[in-house]
């Protein structure tokens, strides 16, 4: 899959599920630049950037889920033992960036992003 197949799930009002496509992301997020008039050069760059941490993001929770929040280590010297995965760290680390860069562009999350089979709230 590249980078435009990428789906992750998000729970709604009411305890629906809806998926999120990057392109839908990508979408959402340039049609309100376009409705602030804040569309550039430069705020293009940094909806990238958020694209880039969105695919950051559902790596690192991929690795959560396959490995979960703790993993074994050995280190060939006869140390063996669980720790931290660090995926944990990394991902708490992208999101907040990413919130940065919503808040710099002055945009909110959408419920609007993904298909067009909203449901009524």
């Amino acid at each position: 899959l590249d980078n435009s197949e990428i789906f992750i799930s998000h729970v709604r009002g009411g305890g629906g599920m809806k998926q999120i496509t990057r392109k839908g992301l990508e979408k959402d997020l340039v049609d309100q630049l376009e409705r602030n008039g804040s569309l550039g050069k430069y705020y293009l760059d940094l909806v990238r950037d958020y694209l880039e941490l969105w695919d950051t993001k559902n790596a690192l929770l991929a690795d959560i889920k396959g490995r979960g929040v703790t993993v074994n280590y050995n280190n060939g010297g006869g140390q063996a033992g669980i720790k931290k995965n660090e995926s944990v760290e990394q991902l708490l680390k992208v999101n907040k960036q990413m919130l940065c860069i919503l808040d710099y562009l002055a945009l909110k999350p959408s419920c609007q992003v993904g298909d067009d089979t909203d449901e009524e709230m």
